[in-house]
């Protein structure tokens, strides 16, 4: 039978390459003790450009059991990050590249039962051209960050060897209210010398544990080989997995007798559901439209980087039930099987997907890891029954227009099409790719990562794209796969503007947008980018190193930004109160406006005891103008009588002669994420011309990419913005167009620049 024995506890660990570890004579006393999950960049993973990256070492003694002799047995990771050499005994057992999925290795032949064994683990987080992701907007945490085990299986088994899958495929080939016609496709491997004869047993039960079908069939399996074996069920009325209303779950029980003998068995979860995307009218689930009110997900955590427990899984999805949301898109990688089982359970549909993000490898063109990575994701992900669109990826286009990056992409769609026809296949396109784009018609579903109102434009700006986008592509079923503004709780603004990085227009943003998104049914989903502030470690803004600060929650999850509660309004249920820009505690204006987020229908304010007004809101957002502030602390309650009981919430002001200096960011820090990477000239005196461009000429029209490749173009470029290629950020535009990254920076491009730039660049004849 089989057995599973987590080794998680009592490692060995040194950050430096150490080769010789392997060898059982070397002694590991001066390494440190660990415990898995474990990353090697769970502080410096956050707090800027520089953390580590290159291998290291992890050392393990283990056993297995003199009686478990005459059986196979596995080692499991569950996740190391990015590329794992394992050893036992000194013997290698092989390499995983690929820093998310589960992988093992057979150490059968090698382990010694009934004595101590040494497992040997090197990991290294150095980016390399053919593993993905190559260059992202996120912290490439090294270390063995998920759980390790070892499995004892019976010879004869469940695949184990299946890109790290269960090795059972429980496929719907057809689901209504009426009747859930299945199909279980299982591995059954045979690792005897001789031929085994075994019957093939699947029981199913509903989430009350009652028989609701099974099948079974004899099976001959050939020495030394695996076997797929179909059996069809068919189940009448199923209880369908219907998101946050009714996510039911049944359970297939898998066996397989010899004789007397149970051989193996596994226990699967799965719900049966059906869904579809109309492009005009969104999503469907269960023939019912459902709103797919989503939220982004990153896995770090701070101090803790990737290293996380069930505990902080089970945090997160509580806080992202509590907002409100009914979709989570798990970006940009596979994710802990725990929170995809998490998601299943609590209804959350799911868009899942690989780290093919940003920058395809310049000399690995066939895409392999990648390739690679979606069949680990499909596999292992299965049969969780929330996952409903697999993300092939995710603004590639960042890279530059390359013949082979389409072709990859309309590859890997059609590999993922191949390994589930059951899901839909979906994709993150870059904010920059033209409404008329080739790539938005790849996949069944397409995303956009749009950020008017704060990388480029006004908020605003979406309406008129969104429905400019659905009159062009009247056929083609568009999302928002990202959308968001930084939001740092140090600043605060009476008058909000575009990164200013205040929580008062982070909050603002999000109502505008919003707004714009619940009015257009044809939007498939829309996700918040992001739930959760994340390790960014090549970022530098507002005065914060190492951090996305774009999230509705801070990086610790200790502080909900007033922008959650704004989506909580319009998207939970429960009822509350929430007085907004309570941090922005010291005020110098005589008299102020009072924000408050609520789904109640009426609040009442109340200043320094008193009861000033009540106000009803059909947008969810209340505001009371001109409350005079009186000298030092002045306290604002905002109540709504809710079923016979008083909900309500308190916030203070202290109202002081001066505005508190430190609620502004630095001026530096206020260019968003282009501010620091140009030295721009003085050319204020510079008189504009107009100026004829044509095509056959270098202009900021072209990318970075084209006129970095020209010698000439290169010069014109460093002469007038200095050598910005150093930046840690320059190789995520290098597929952008000069006059693109000019409108996210229009303070710094200013018309001269753009003239200067052009009058030398369109004298230059592109070859």
């Amino acid at each position: 039978m089989r057995k599973k024995i987590n080794i998680n506890d009592d490692w060995k660990f040194i950050r430096q390459d150490e080769e010789r570890a392997i060898e059982k004579a070397y002694t590991d006393e001066h390494w440190q003790e660990v415990n898995i999950p474990h990353t090697w960049n769970a502080i410096d993973g956050a707090n800027g450009f520089d953390f580590y990256k290159g291998a290291c070492w992890y050392r393990k003694e283990f056993s297995v059991d003199l009686l478990a002799q005459g059986n196979k047995v596995f080692i499991e990771f569950e996740g190391a990050n990015s590329i794992t050499d394992v050893y036992v005994n000194g013997q290698h057992m092989g390499q995983h590249r690929g820093g998310y999925s589960t992988f093992r290795f057979d150490i059968t032949d090698v382990v010694t039962f009934g004595a101590k064994n040494l497992l040997t683990v090197k990991v290294d987080n150095t980016v390399v051209d053919d593993v993905y992701p190559q260059m992202a907007d996120f912290t490439f945490y090294g270390g063995i960050y998920r759980d390790v085990n070892v499995v004892i299986a019976n010879p004869v088994h469940f695949d184990l060897m299946d890109y790290g899958s269960q090795g059972v495929y429980i496929v719907q080939e057809e689901v209504s209210n009426e009747a859930a016609k299945l199909t279980i496709k299982s591995r059954l491997v045979n690792d005897h010398e001789e031929d085994k004869k075994v019957r093939l047993w699947v029981d199913i039960l509903d989430g009350s544990s009652n028989h609701i079908a099974y099948a079974a069939k004899e099976v001959i399996l050939a020495a030394g080989e695996t076997q797929v074996v179909e059996l069809p069920i068919e189940m009448e009325n199923p209880i369908l997995w219907n998101g946050l209303k009714n996510p039911h779950m049944y359970k297939a029980n898998l066996s397989m007798t010899s004789f007397n003998d149970m051989v193996d068995e596994l226990s699967i979860p799965f719900g049966v559901r059906y869904f579809e995307v109309d492009a005009d009218k969104g999503f469907f689930l269960n023939g019912e439209p459902l709103r797919l009110n989503g939220v982004s997900r990153h896995q770090d955590r701070k101090d803790m980087g990737w290293a996380i427990t069930p505990k902080e899984h089970k945090e997160d999805m509580e806080l992202i039930k509590e907002v409100g949301a009914t979709s989570i898109r798990l970006a940009h990688y596979q994710h802990d099987q725990y929170f995809y089982d998490l998601c299943d359970q609590e209804g959350m549909v799911v868009w899942a997907e690989i780290p093919f993000i940003s920058v395809m490898s310049k000399t690995e063109l066939e895409g392999i890891n990648a390739k690679q990575q979606m069949i680990e994701l499909i596999r292992q992900n299965f049969n969780h029954p929330s996952i409903m669109f697999w993300g092939i990826q995710n603004e590639i286009q960042i890279s530059g227009e390359r013949p082979e990056l389409r072709k990859l992409v309309k590859e890997l769609n059609e590999l993922t099409k191949k390994e589930d026809p059951t899901r839909l296949t979906t994709m993150a396109n870059v904010m920059f790719v033209p409404d008329k784009d080739e790539y938005n018609y790849m996949t069944d579903i397409v995303g956009y990562n749009k950020y008017y109102g704060w990388y480029q434009g006004k908020a605003e700006d979406f309406a008129g794209w969104l429905d400019g986008f659905h009159e062009t592509n009247p056929q083609v079923k568009v999302g928002i796969s990202e959308y968001g503004a930084e939001g740092i709780l140090q600043y605060h603004s009476n008058d909000p503007k575009v990164k200013d990085y205040t929580e008062e227009y982070h909050a603002l943003y999000h109502e505008k947008v919003w707004k714009i998104f619940s009015e257009r049914p044809y939007l498939w989903s829309t996700y918040v980018w992001n739930m959760f502030d994340f390790g960014a470690n090549i970022r530098d803004e507002g005065g914060v190193k190492g951090r996305n600060n774009k999230g509705l929650i801070t990086y610790d999850r200790k502080i909900k930004k007033d922008a959650f509660y704004m989506y909580k309004a319009n998207w939970s249920d429960e009822k509350f109160v929430h007085i907004a820009s309570k941090r922005f505690i010291d005020r110098a204006d005589e008299e102020i406006s009072i924000k408050v987020y609520s789904n109640c229908t009426e609040v009442t304010l109340f200043v320094n005891g008193t009861e000033v007004a009540s106000k009803t809101s059909n947008d969810r957002i209340f505001i009371f103008d001109n409350i005079k502030l009186q000298n030092g602390i002045n306290e604002m309650k905002v109540t709504s009588n809710q079923a016979g009981a008083t909900i309500e919430d308190v916030a203070r002001f202290n109202k002081v002669a001066e505005p508190n200096p430190s609620y502004k960011a630095p001026e530096e820090d206020t260019g968003g994420v282009v501010a620091n990477w140009f030295e721009m000239p003085d050319l204020s005196d510079v008189e504009v011309e107009e100026l004829h461009i044509t095509d056959d000429v270098f202009s900021t029209r072209c990318t970075f990419n084209e006129l970095m490749e020209n010698e000439e173009a290169k010069a014109v470029l460093k002469k007038y913005l200095g050598d910005f290629t150093e930046h840690p950020m320059y190789g995520m535009a290098q597929g952008m167009q000069v006059d693109f990254i000019a409108s996210m920076a229009e303070d710094m491009f200013t018309e001269q620049v753009i003239f200067a730039l052009n009058k030398e660049l369109t004298k230059i004849k592109k070859s």
